[in-house]
């Protein structure tokens, strides 16, 4: 389809949109917009499949700016297509409290389908996307029932292609033959300190297809023509993912700037803002101008967006007669509501037994995934390890999109973002598994997975220097600490076999938040429930297993995961000397400070002083709960290589070694009364 003046005159709107919000914030990113605005416009106005009154319409094309960089872009287009993101808002761009922060966040403003920002996360996202496009598709679609058919795009940047993230990522992507994947790469040639040839001169498209992508290139980004002909083609092609290269310009039209790193980071200036608009043939005296044939041609988006959705719903109704039972899980994959019964086969565990903790979380997948059909996950190449690969479960595969179980490979940073994805997209409730150490590795999607209130769970084995011989390169120690510093995240490190349950029932309940599960590699003691309180209290994040004298005790041990057995040891023979003392399982530090001041008051009571937690971990952080009298016993050092029990005795993890350590406590604050 030929393109007349009118377009043009959409993509200068859209420049300009950009131009003026930086200028009037005095910061952002002007270049990236005014050189891909081209190739956004061809995506938007002719390909993608949306509904602006409806952002969460299920069979939607997903759109990802992974150049977060140049969210004014985004916000041009959805405010000039029609959602709910009016010209005040992009005139408060980066400002306190306004739905335009300097970079995209999820439900901040509608559209935006992911928080994008730090290079290569967007990337990532996307193929998640498209791992939940395929897996909803195998799973629901019926011949003539096409309910799941929508594609992933992004534009992504040369910063995005450098960051590590993106091979990973690309490397899945391609082995999984994603072909309703499609990235548009705004090759422009430019990052912030200069040229990319001063880092970056690799081949990128023979990179692209040696990852088993299909790889189109596009001369001129300024060509609609050729940008439209370079997505139908790419759509075309369903057993690979695409990359469209399209050669741009930073800052296009800037008679000084464009095709420098001035362009990228920093608002052109006032005159030269004028002399831009000059050069493109717009107003010099108007400020977020957009012509009201503009206006008119791109809210064509609503009109479109509204048949596609009904024409989607009136599908979804006749499939609802002739599939009730599909239609109904449908209903039930997107209310992110549980099955009724998902807990009945739940395990339970004999005291006295010795359950690795993450031995424990695979018996609970393997209760749970046959009556949670929409949980989807998979691990870093250490399933045997991680114990997460459920009963029955198949491989997602290029041939078997409806496999349940997803082999991410040796890619640790890909696990995060891709889960982050299919989190993004929504039905889906994904699981993913590495080593506690290794969470280094995938902070970052951990963070933005916190930050977008995503339901995604982390189940991180291996948890402590007591995985024992193979070393400290492995034996996790600031890990910890380090999760627990994330606003958003819940952190629970399970007792025992029981309080794993327990943990996984909460996990699985908290919808709008990622959840860390930090798992024993080692046996651990299951405790006798008639001994002490029952499991259930995991969900308070800690509670009283025991005192051994009524009232208030003198001394409270705190302990979390295979610790807690520890300290219970040595609380019996503590309570065998006379001395009242209490103990408490702390699982969740961020559940327990969520409780009411009445019931933490009820299990750490603010007059006893003397308190010693116990955690083979980073002492960083307890003073929150032990207090000005209290003690930690943890590792503020890295591990050894040898068997876990010769650690612990060498690192004072003894029984009687909690015990003077407790009595010294208690001994320091009598000594203070």
């Amino acid at each position: 389809m030929s393109y007349t003046e009118l377009d043009q005159l959409a993509v200068n709107t859209i420049r300009f949109l950009a131009v003026d919000a930086v200028q009037k914030a005095n910061s952002g990113h002007p270049g990236m917009p005014m050189g891909a605005a081209p190739m956004a416009y061809v995506l938007w106005t002719r390909f993608l499949k949306h509904n602006p009154r409806n952002p969460d319409w299920p069979n939607r094309d997903r759109f990802i700016l992974s150049a977060g960089h140049g969210s004014m872009l985004l916000y041009a287009l959805l405010h000039l297509t029609g959602y709910d993101l009016p010209i005040e808002e992009l005139k408060r761009f980066r400002q306190w409290g306004s739905k335009t922060p300097g970079h995209p966040e999820y439900r901040i403003a509608p559209g935006v389908e992911t928080t994008t920002g730090p290079l290569g996360q967007g990337f990532g996202n996307g193929v998640g996307m498209a791992i939940a496009e395929r897996h909803l598709a195998a799973h629901f679609n019926r011949p003539g029932y096409e309910i799941v058919d929508h594609y992933t795009y992004a534009i992504v940047s040369d910063g995005d292609l450098m960051e590590g993230i993106s091979h990973e990522a690309a490397s899945l992507a391609g082995h999984l033959g994603l072909g309703k994947l499609i990235y548009l790469y705004d090759d422009n040639d430019i990052s912030i300190d200069g040229p990319t040839n001063l880092t970056f001169t690799e081949d990128v498209a023979m990179r692209f297809q040696a990852y088993g992508w299909h790889v189109l290139r596009v001369a001129d980004g300024n060509d609609m023509e050729a940008v439209e002909q370079a997505i139908v083609e790419a759509r075309q092609v369903l057993d690979r993912p695409s990359l469209i290269i399209v050669r741009t310009h930073i800052g296009y039209g800037s008679p000084h700037k464009q095709d420098t790193a001035a362009a990228h980071g920093e608002p052109l200036g006032e005159e030269e803002v004028r002399l831009t608009k000059r050069n493109l043939g717009w107003p010099e005296d108007k400020t977020f101008y957009v012509p009201d044939e503009v206006y008119a041609h791109m809210r064509q988006a609503v009109e479109r967006g509204a048949q596609w959705e009904q024409e989607w719903r009136d599908l979804f109704a006749r499939y609802a007669e002739a599939y009730p039972e599909l239609a109904r899980q449908w209903d039930q994959f997107w209310s992110g509501e549980l099955p009724e019964g998902w807990d009945a086969e739940l395990p339970t565990f004999e005291a006295g037994t010795s359950v690795a903790t993450r031995a424990a979380s695979g018996k609970v997948l393997d209760a749970i995934a046959p009556r949670i059909p929409n949980l989807i996950g998979g691990s870093a190449d250490l399933t045997p390890s991680n114990k997460t690969k459920f009963e029955g479960a198949t491989d997602f595969q290029r041939d078997h999109y409806s496999g349940r179980y997803i082999h991410f490979g040796v890619r640790e940073h890909a696990m995060g973002t891709v889960l982050n994805g299919i989190a993004y997209h929504g039905g889906l409730v994904p699981y993913g598994g590495t080593f506690l150490i290794f969470s280094d590795y995938m902070r970052p999607p951990v963070r933005l997975a916190a930050m977008s209130h995503l339901h995604v769970i982390y189940v991180f084995t291996h948890d402590s220097v007591w995985l024992g011989e193979d070393g400290p390169t492995h034996q996790p120690v600031e890990q910890l600490a380090n999760l627990r510093a994330i606003p958003n995240l819940v952190v629970i490190r399970p007792a025992d076999a029981n309080e794993t349950v327990e943990a996984w029932r909460v996990a699985l309940a908290l919808k709008n938040r990622p959840v860390a599960l930090a798992l024993s590699r080692q046996g651990v003691p299951t405790l006798d429930r008639s001994r002490y309180a029952p499991a259930e209290g995991v969900r308070r994040g800690a509670y009283v297993l025991a005192d051994s004298r009524p009232g208030t005790p003198d001394l409270i041990l705190i302990a979390t995961g295979s610790e807690v057995p520890l300290a219970a040891a040595a609380y019996e023979q503590l309570a065998a000397e006379d001395i009242a003392v209490r103990l408490v399982s702390m699982p969740s530090w961020e559940l327990f400070a969520e409780q009411p001041r009445s019931y933490r008051e009820t299990v750490l009571p603010p007059d006893v002083k003397a308190r010693l937690a116990v955690e083979a971990g980073a002492t960083l952080g307890w003073e929150r709960w032990v207090g000005d009298g209290g003690d930690v016993l943890g590792i503020d050092h890295f591990g050894a290589s040898a068997p876990y029990k010769v650690l612990m005795e060498q690192f004072g993890f003894t029984v009687e070694a909690v015990v003077s350590r407790a009595k010294q406590v208690l001994e320091k604050h009598l000594a203070r009364a």
